[in-house]
């Protein structure tokens, strides 16, 4: 009797096997994709045409702004900073075109100080991220740079528009 058990034991496991789930060998990143934003990208979320996204960046991190279209928006007063990296502006509240820039370098112990206090709680508590610039992600020689992490923004999921 136990030799006829073996092949029927056999035969269930094999039928168990074939309708279980089957086991996906990709398995797709914990963490969302982070998108790659050139200054050219970038430069068409400047808040100028209606029903598209408006879109900053400071410290090579993009923010999604639209949230903020009475202050960020066509003719509204900080649309300066948009479509951009304004790191410099934003960390010398300036709407100087010179300003504009991701250039942090000259700033004072006081202006990098208020760019970190903007960035961590007005940009970040306020704004979902959606990519980064391509300097935040490569090095000089378009090398991927291996020290970059995303931004931690716990109580926002990074925005897939495509």
């Amino acid at each position: 009797m136990a030799g006829a058990a073996a092949p029927l034991l056999f035969l269930l496991l094999l039928l168990r096997a074939a309708s279980a789930e089957p086991q996906l060998r990709f398995r797709p990143p914990a963490e969302a994709p982070v998108r790659l934003f050139t200054e050219p990208e970038l430069a068409r979320y400047d808040g100028q045409q209606e029903g598209q996204p408006i879109y900053l960046a400071v410290k090579g991190v993009v923010f999604d702004v639209t949230s903020g279209k009475e202050f960020y928006g066509k003719g509204a007063p900080y649309n300066a900073l948009v479509g951009k990296d304004s790191t410099r502006g934003v960390a010398k509240m300036s709407l100087d075109p010179a300003d504009l820039t991701h250039d942090t370098t000259g700033l004072t112990e006081e202006e990098l100080k208020s760019l970190d206090d903007i960035f961590n709680n007005v940009y970040k508590a306020k704004y979902p991220i959606v990519g980064y610039t391509s300097r935040r992600i490569l090095n000089e020689d378009g090398s991927p740079n291996l020290d970059f992490k995303p931004e931690d923004q716990p109580h926002f999921s990074i925005k897939d528009e495509f």
